[in-house]
């Protein structure tokens, strides 16, 4: 039951979370453009947090994906993909807030709002989960 649209969602949320972190950038500096990437090598440990939340949030949203026969689990991780989503588009608007330089010369990126796009599209998958489990409820009813 892959071709569901729930999987759909999953997958574009997986690959939003895991893959086009390495495509756009979280923030322009003078200098240069800092990637997802690039975090691992700051020396505080909040930075390097955030690339091990947005991987964890694409293999969670990947594992998902094949969790089609039990859709309660699947509906419980998608609940957890958000919270990771959301304490990670916090952690990154505390981290653009207090940028060194930032009255400078500093602009945000497009990376920074992946988790938002996450979101959604996990939203729009329980909803979707959501709606199978109910289908499924009103048949066993008529039983």
């Amino acid at each position: 039951m892959i071709q569901r649209i729930q999987s759909i969602y999953l997958l574009l949320a997986s690959i939003v979370s895991g893959g086009l972190i390495f495509v756009f950038n979280l923030w322009n500096t003078i200098k240069e453009k800092i990637f997802v990437v690039d975090l691992f090598l700051k020396e505080a440990l909040f930075f390097k947090v955030i690339p091990l939340l947005f991987l964890a949030s694409a293999i969670l949203s990947f594992v998902a994906l094949f969790l089609f026969k039990n859709r309660k689990l699947q509906f419980v991780i998608g609940r957890v993909i958000i919270l990771i989503n959301l304490f990670l588009l916090g952690l990154l608007m505390y981290l653009s807030l207090n940028l060194s330089g930032e009255t400078v010369v500093s602009e945000k990126g497009i990376g920074m709002f992946l988790p938002v796009l996450v979101v959604l599209l996990i939203v729009l998958a329980n909803k979707a989960i959501k709606k199978d489990e109910d289908l499924v409820k009103s048949v066993d009813r008529l039983r």
